[in-house]
């Protein structure tokens, strides 16, 4: 039995539904995790998710920022959300979906970007990032026995082949050794294993986002690997794809982040 999730920063889901629609009736995941929705739930798309077949949602969403969705096509139980450093902004939702196997806990996550200057100090919401990392320290990959998966945008490129250039952005915002050290630090101690640089070699660049700044985005290929997907080891030991969707960065008015799909035999 095969088991696929995908997530992807959508950057407001109602002006790019058209292009979830392509995505889904193209790959079809069993569960696909939304980050960026912008918009509050009562204005979700829901019906044009039930039309495509995917009838349960777990809405967490914000009028004009933040907001995540994850929905799928079996049914979603125990749906919840943390409101990491109080902030009341809407960056967490986890639920329970039935994997084929048993429940599997779904975390999807969208961390604070941080600005655009490294200092906690100077930056309010560079100190802000770096609160939400120390309390997502507290989330265990596998909690009440149940493995869970946890994806999203976390804002942050943690290995050097993760950015297109390690040195010129070692004082850049998502790759500064504050945020990586923190991120690399929710892993350990919430046990967790890195799905994508599991089935991707660590020494390959690898990149999700690409920046709207920049008009020639596939040839200076100056990206960054922001989304993630992790796993409890159990779950990971049964990866057996990821999908990287590049292309889909080309599409037509698209979101600067791509899907990213893994796949899961049981």
């Amino acid at each position: 039995m095969t088991f696929s999730l995908a997530t992807w920063n959508i950057n407001s889901v109602r002006l790019r539904i058209g292009l979830v629609e392509e995505f889904l009736n193209t790959h079809q995941p069993d569960v696909l995790c939304l980050q960026e929705i912008k918009c509050e739930n009562a204005a979700f798309p829901a019906k044009a998710f039930r039309k495509m077949g995917y009838e349960h949602h777990a809405v967490h969403g914000q009028k004009g920022y933040h907001g995540v969705a994850t929905i799928s096509k079996a049914p979603l139980r125990e749906i919840a959300s943390t409101d990491y450093v109080s902030k009341g902004d809407t960056r967490h939702v986890e639920c329970l979906v039935d994997a084929g196997a048993g429940p599997v806990r779904v975390h999807n996550f969208y961390v604070p970007a941080g600005g655009d200057v490294p200092d906690p100090v100077k930056n309010e919401k560079f100190d802000h990032k770096l609160k939400f990392l120390d309390e997502m320290k507290g989330l265990h990959c596998d909690h009440a026995d149940v493995p869970s998966i946890l994806v999203g945008d976390l804002n942050i490129a943690p290995l050097e082949t993760d950015v297109w250039s390690h040195k010129q952005l070692l004082k850049v915002v998502s790759h500064t050794p504050i945020e990586t050290d923190g991120l690399n630090e929710v892993q350990a101690s919430g046990g967790w294993t890195d799905c994508i640089r599991q089935h991707v070699p660590p020494e390959e660049k690898l990149f999700t986002w690409w920046s709207y700044r920049s008009p020639n985005w596939n040839e200076s290929d100056k990206g960054r690997r922001l989304d993630h997907v992790w796993s409890s080891p159990s779950l990971a030991a049964k990866l057996s794809g990821i999908q990287v969707l590049r292309d889909a960065r080309g599409w037509e008015k698209p979101s600067d982040h791509v899907p990213v799909i893994a796949t899961f035999d049981f």
